[in-house]
């Protein structure tokens, strides 16, 4: 039993028996309320602390990325783009490359972007999300490089994704070790359903992933809804599970935003953390 849960017990037991005296009741149980409130501000402190460094480690790498992107010459037409799951050169042919007519994109960093804004001149009906969450460790697991800078969960935690949808449907994109968190953020709308994608090779045979306890062959979007059905909204329109062949690093099936798009047709679409291989027509990625 912890010290705190010792403190509680005691508090608790000095309620229910009695005293000689109330003065020596009252002052017991205000040392044992002492005891816990120091317990918990020991605890409070810690946390603090912990994700004070976690900032720190934050703010140094975005200082290091901004100062490789002014030292980093633009030869032969091509771009290095860095920062929130930012395309490495390897994962497009620059040259090549077009976005589609009617997408918008926003290229922004998302800890900076002045959400208020923004949500002042659009409201949407859905909100599309593809967190870069946090590995447990930041060193390649099994030849697996991550090309993205990854963000701790309080950064993830405070988009201001209410200020942008009235009523609406979200769907977040979350990694094995991340459930938890991604259910905490659900409740704020209300969870109604998932998404599995399974992957598959050119073969149309399921993908082998990496994973620590089990090879990981699939992905979940969870789905949440917050307030109404937005206008126009459809039911019953395909099935909860897509399979799809695997792609670039981190880019999604193309299947998801059709089924997007048939869910609630021609509605405001956004994309936060998208990536350029995900632009869409009609579709806002930032």
């Amino acid at each position: 039993m912890s010290e705190q849960d010792e403190a509680k017990q005691e508090i608790n037991l000095l309620d229910s028996s009695p005293s000689p005296t109330p003065s020596a009741a009252t002052t017991s149980k205000l040392n044992a309320q002492l005891k816990y409130l120091l317990g918990r501000e020991a605890e409070l402190q810690l946390q603090i602390k912990e994700l004070s460094e976690e900032i720190a480690q934050l703010q140094a790498k975005i200082t290091n990325q901004n100062q490789d992107n002014s030292a980093t010459p633009s030869g032969n037409g091509k771009k290095r783009e860095r920062g929130n799951n930012a395309e490495s050169d390897d994962d497009i042919c620059w040259e090549e490359f077009e976005a589609p007519e009617w997408c918008v994109p926003i290229k922004a960093d998302v800890l900076t972007f002045e959400w208020d804004v923004f949500a002042k001149e659009c409201q949407f009906d859905v909100i599309l999300m593809d967190p870069p969450w946090q590995l447990a460790t930041h060193a390649p697991t099994r030849g697996v490089a991550i090309a993205y800078q990854q963000l701790p969960d309080i950064c993830i935690e405070e988009l201001p994704i209410p200020k942008l949808q009235k009523n609406g449907f979200l769907f977040i994109w979350v990694i094995n070790n991340k459930y938890s968190k991604a259910f905490e953020l659900m409740r704020k709308w209300g969870y109604c359903d998932d998404i599995t994608w399974v992957k598959q090779t050119v073969n149309r045979r399921m993908a082998k992933g990496h994973g620590f306890y089990l090879q990981h062959a699939k992905e979940t979007c969870l789905m949440g809804r917050k307030g109404k059905d937005p206008p126009g909204c459809k039911h019953s329109i395909s099935s909860d599970v897509i399979f799809s062949e695997r792609r670039g690093q981190s880019q999604k099936p193309e299947e998801l935003y059709e089924m997007i798009e048939e869910l609630v047709p021609n509605g405001n679409y956004l994309e936060i953390f998208g990536r350029k291989n995900n632009l869409r027509d009609y579709w806002v990625t930032i």
